[in-house]
C-alpha cells in the first residue's frame, strides 16, 4: 500500500467531503479505517492521520498567510 497516495487521497476526501470532513474531525481512524477498508495497526494509522493533520495544518496556515499579505499590499 502507497502511504503518500493514501495520504493525499485521504486530504482530498477530507476537503472536498463535508461529510466525511466531519467524520474524520470526530473520529479519524475509523475514518481512515473506512476510506482504507483495511484494518491497519493502531501506530500506521496513527502516522497516517497526524501526517493529514499536520499538512492541512500547513495548507490552512499558508491560505490565511496568502489572504493577510492581501491586506498589507502596495498601495498606488
Amino acid at each position: 500500500m502507497d502511504m503518500k497516495a493514501k495520504m493525499e487521497e485521504l486530504m482530498q476526501k477530507i476537503k472536498n467531503d463535508k461529510d466525511f470532513s466531519k467524520k474524520f474531525t470526530e473520529n479519524p481512524v475509523k475514518a481512515v479505517e473506512d476510506l482504507l477498508g483495511v484494518d491497519l495497526p493502531d501506530d500506521q494509522i496513527n502516522a497516517i492521520i497526524n501526517g493529514v493533520k499536520a499538512k492541512l495544518t500547513a495548507e490552512n496556515i499558508a491560505d490565511a498567510a496568502g489572504k493577510l499579505s492581501g491586506l498589507f499590499g502596495k498601495k498606488s
